[in-house]
C-alpha cells in the first residue's frame, strides 16, 4: 500500500531555458514540414515581438501549465524583459505560482500509477491529481486560507484580479518568501497579471471565507469590469501589440477583445500586430479555445501578417519558442515597459 509520503516524493522540476539553447534545433526545423515548420514561425514571430521597439507583449495561460513544469520558464521571461503583461487563469497564478512561493510543490505521479491511479484512495490520503501531477490538499488549504488573510488585511473595497495579485506579490515580498515566484517577479518588475475570472481558483476559496466573516460588513471584493477596463489602458497607451497565448478560454477572448474596446472607448487602437497560439484544441466544435487567429481577424482583433498556430501540447512547444527568443538575445536591448505604473499614475491623477 502506497503512503501519501511516498506518493508525494517526487517533485515536479521546472525548465530553465536559461541553460538550453534551441535556436540550432528550431532553425533546422522551419526546412521541414507540418507542426515543426509552423513551430519555427512561431519562434520568429516571438522574436520579432522582441526586436519591436513599440511592441508591447502580453503572454496568456490557460491549462494546467505551471504545476507542469513551466514556471520558470514564464519567470524568466518576466525576469529578461520578454513579457510585459500576463492574463492567465487563476489556477496557474495562485494554485500552481503563489502556492509553490509558499514553499509547497507539484509532485510527479510513479509510472506505475499512470494508467491506474485509484482516485477514490488519492482522495481518502487528500491528494489531487492532475493527470500525471499530485498535490497535497492539505497545502491547498493553506493556500487558499492565505488568500483570505491577504483579503482581510486589505481595505475593504472592490479590487481589480491585478491590484489584488499586486498585493499577493508584496505579501510575498514582505515576508521574504517566494524568490523566482511569478507571482513575486510580476511585483518586483511592475508587470501586470491579470486572472479574468478570479473567482475559479484558490482566490475564490480564499475571498468567500472571507465574505462570508465579514457579513453585512464592508468587505474585499473582485471587480470584473475594472479588470477589463485596465487591460484596455494598455492597448490605449500601448497600440503596438504582441500576444502569447499558450492554451484559449477566457485569457485569450479577454487579451483579443480588448482591441474592440479600445474601439468603444473611442480610441483607434490598430488589431495586435503579432500573435502566436499554442493549443491541442480543434478547430471543428468552433469553440474559443480553437477558434484560429485568422478567425480573429475577421472581428478586428488580430492582424494576419504575423501570426501563427502551432498545434502542440504546451510543454513541448513552449520551451522550444520562449528559449528561441532567449538565446537570440533581442531581450538584452528592450526597456522593461512596467505597465502597472500606468494604474499608479491614473490613481495619482484622481
Amino acid at each position: 500500500m502506497l503512503s501519501k509520503e511516498k506518493l508525494l516524493s517526487r517533485t515536479v522540476e521546472h525548465l530553465d531555458i536559461t541553460r538550453h539553447n534551441t535556436v540550432p534545433l528550431v532553425d533546422a526545423m522551419r526546412d521541414m514540414a507540418f507542426s515543426a515548420r509552423d513551430l519555427a514561425r512561431a519562434a520568429d514571430i516571438y522574436d520579432r515581438m522582441l526586436r519591436d521597439g513599440d511592441c508591447g507583449i502580453i503572454l496568456c495561460l490557460a491549462g494546467s501549465l505551471v504545476s507542469a513544469g513551466l514556471r520558470q520558464t514564464f519567470a524568466e521571461m518576466i525576469r529578461s524583459r520578454m513579457v510585459d503583461c500576463i492574463v492567465s487563469t487563476g489556477a496557474n497564478i495562485v494554485d500552481q505560482d503563489f502556492f509553490e512561493a509558499l514553499g509547497f510543490r507539484h509532485y510527479q505521479a510513479e509510472d506505475r500509477l499512470k494508467a491506474g491511479l485509484d482516485d477514490d484512495k488519492l482522495r481518502e490520503l487528500h491528494i489531487d491529481r492532475i493527470y500525471d501531477t499530485l498535490i497535497d490538499e492539505d497545502e491547498l488549504r493553506i493556500c487558499d486560507e492565505t488568500v483570505k488573510q491577504i483579503a482581510d488585511e486589505l481595505p475593504p473595497r472592490p479590487y481589480s484580479s491585478r491590484e489584488f495579485l499586486r498585493e499577493m506579490g508584496r505579501f510575498l515580498v514582505e515576508r521574504g518568501k517566494g524568490e523566482g515566484s511569478m507571482v513575486r517577479l510580476a511585483y518586483e518588475w511592475d508587470v501586470p497579471i491579470f486572472c479574468p475570472a478570479f473567482s475559479d481558483c484558490s482566490a475564490g476559496l480564499g475571498i468567500i471565507g472571507h465574505y462570508h466573516e465579514r457579513g453585512d460588513e464592508p468587505k474585499t471584493s473582485f471587480d470584473s469590469a475594472k479588470d477589463f477596463y485596465e487591460l484596455t489602458q494598455i492597448k490605449v497607451n500601448n497600440p503596438t501589440t504582441g500576444i502569447f497565448m499558450i492554451g484559449g478560454g477566457v485569457p485569450k477572448n479577454f487579451t483579443q477583445d480588448i482591441v474592440v474596446a479600445a474601439d468603444i472607448l473611442g480610441h483607434e487602437a490598430p488589431m495586435h500586430k503579432y500573435a502566436v497560439q499554442v493549443t491541442v484544441a480543434d478547430v471543428r466544435d468552433g469553440a474559443l479555445s480553437s477558434s484560429t487567429l485568422k478567425e480573429a481577424s475577421s472581428w478586428g482583433k488580430v492582424d494576419t501578417a504575423f501570426e501563427q498556430m502551432v498545434y502542440s501540447e504546451a510543454t513541448l512547444a513552449v520551451p522550444l519558442i520562449a528559449a528561441y527568443g532567449y538565446h537570440k538575445g533581442a531581450w538584452r536591448d528592450r526597456e522593461a515597459r512596467r505597465f502597472n505604473n500606468l494604474y499608479a499614475t491614473a490613481a495619482a491623477a484622481k
